[in-house]
């Protein structure tokens, strides 16, 4: 049986990463992260230079790929993934117009079929008022660009994509929840074990 696969999504600073690493120790997973800070188009994209929209998308639609190939994926055990591969399209539909999308179609239905869908999607959301306060405080420049507007077009999109996902979703509402307090990660590791298959 290949090895069952937990991804996690939700908008920026909803503690994915931090969700991730600890699902990985806890139900002793291989955990792979995205490549944020391997894009070398990302902060301009954000930044809002139209120019390198649709490299900083490719470069995460190849490097998601790479990551989560069928074709070379692990035959046994676990792995967490701090983001969904749904949400390249998310980003994509958010970011990039006209011609730069549909490039962007054309090359991302190349992947269907290909991927390993996730097993378990875990989804963090939480107001845009949190998103904002954790994003200041973590102080990337490039997401200063990131408005209540922005942030809440991912957090609807990601609703959508949790609510047509095929395999069972576990829900954190991290407005109400800290997810760097032990009972609250003992919570959601205790609820993902439970729907694990």
């Amino acid at each position: 049986m290949p090895a069952a696969l937990i991804s996690l999504i939700g908008p920026p600073a909803s503690g994915k990463t931090t969700a991730a690493e600890f699902l990985a120790r806890g139900l002793e997973g291989r955990l792979i992260l995205e490549d944020y800070a391997g894009n070398p188009f990302l902060a301009e994209s954000y930044l809002g230079r139209s120019e390198s929209a649709l490299p900083a998308q490719l470069y995460f639609l190849f490097s998601r790929l790479g990551q989560l190939k069928l074709r070379t994926w692990p035959e046994q055990g676990l792995v967490v993934s701090d983001y969904g591969f749904c949400q390249d399209a998310i980003y994509a539909h958010h970011n990039l117009r006209g011609e730069d999308l549909d490039m962007y179609r054309r090359l991302a239905s190349a992947t269907e079929g290909v991927v390993k869908p996730p097993d378990v999607l875990v989804h963090l959301d939480g107001p845009e008022t949190t998103l904002l306060e954790r994003i200041a405080r973590r102080g990337r420049s490039y997401e200063s660009a990131f408005t209540a507007e922005f942030l809440g077009g991912i957090r609807r999109a990601c609703m959508d994509a949790a609510a047509a996902a095929t395999c069972p979703v576990v829900r954190v509402d991290v407005g109400c929840v800290d997810l760097r307090e032990p009972v609250a990660r003992e919570e959601l590791l205790r609820r993902t074990r439970e729907v694990l298959p």
